[in-house]
């Protein structure tokens, strides 16, 4: 005999109308104040570039912009060469992006899927990176990337400076490799029996089934480019060359402070604009991570 699931309010409460009233009451109460709370800063951002110098530094602050004026935005677009570096910010982690996925979801493939010798033990010390804080490996990197092994050439002021740094993503090839680990073997040996080499499952199955995950180690891999402040600022010194995240400080210093809050909202535009775009494919991704196929 199952037991009923007992909830906060139980059925014959919703069943009434008054019981119906005070649920939908409640929560429309609090998705609406979860929503303020979020949205209210993005609020604050967008209208302060609106405002007046002297009005945003007053106090108390005013809510509503005295005076509406765009003149914030068309100065920062202008002054702080904005479209110079949105542009250098999209190459570099498209690039970035690119490269990740391709030798990460390889990588995850084999070590899932192919089973080469030692494999976990190599899983392993990848794994171990990520205990390794991100600072520790900023003078090694940059030691790397100054005068290349073998090569002996400098990666600076190179976007491979970034997109092969990015490449070594142990946290995005765990995540594929766990993806890869819940793909149904049967699916696999059926493309094995009909002739597919390994090439060939990892394109025409493997990867279509993947999509979700794909999903999000791509949403991971821009959104780390795009946000990264102090690696891009160790690899270009020219200041035409430098991303968005770096420009913005650069060229703040004689920046009122309306033009440097524009140009912090358009800056974070593409970002918000690539979550709400594949939102369906993030949620799917990360939920797809706790299914077993």
């Amino acid at each position: 005999m199952s037991s009923a699931t007992r909830t906060l309010i139980s059925p014959a409460t919703l069943a009434r109308p008054r019981g119906r009233a005070v649920y939908w009451t409640v929560f429309t109460g609090v998705v609406l104040l979860f929503a303020l709370a979020f949205l209210f800063p993005v609020y604050w951002m967008v209208t302060g570039a609106m405002k007046s110098p002297d009005e945003v530094a007053r106090t108390p602050p005013t809510l509503v912009p005295e005076h509406w004026r765009l003149s914030g935005y068309t100065d920062a677009w202008d002054l702080m060469q904005l479209p110079e570096h949105l542009w250098n910010t999209v190459v570099q982690a498209a690039g970035a992006w690119a490269f990740q996925l391709v030798f990460c979801t390889a990588a995850a493939y084999a070590l899932s899927k192919l089973r080469p010798a030692f494999g976990k033990v190599v899983l392993g010390g990848i794994l171990a990176t990520l205990m390794v804080p991100a600072q520790a490996l900023v003078v090694p990197k940059y030691l790397t990337v100054a005068d290349l092994p073998f090569l002996h050439t400098s990666l600076l002021n190179d976007p491979l400076g970034i997109w092969l740094p990015a490449v070594a993503n142990a946290f995005n090839l765990y995540l594929l490799k766990r993806f890869f680990d819940q793909l149904p073997r049967d699916v696999l040996e059926a493309a094995e029996i009909d002739g597919a080499g390994k090439l060939r499952i990892l394109w025409s199955v493997v990867l279509p089934m993947s999509r979700p995950v794909l999903g999000v180690v791509s949403i991971f891999a821009l959104v780390a480019v795009w946000q990264d402040f102090l690696w891009p600022l160790m690899v270009f010194s020219d200041t035409d060359k430098q991303p968005i995240s770096v420009a913005l400080v650069q060229l703040s210093q004689n920046i009122q402070l309306t033009v440097l809050i524009a140009a912090m909202v358009i800056a974070s535009i593409p970002m918000v604009a690539l979550f709400l775009v594949f939102q369906r494919h993030i949620i799917a991704g990360i939920s797809a991570g706790s299914t077993k196929g």
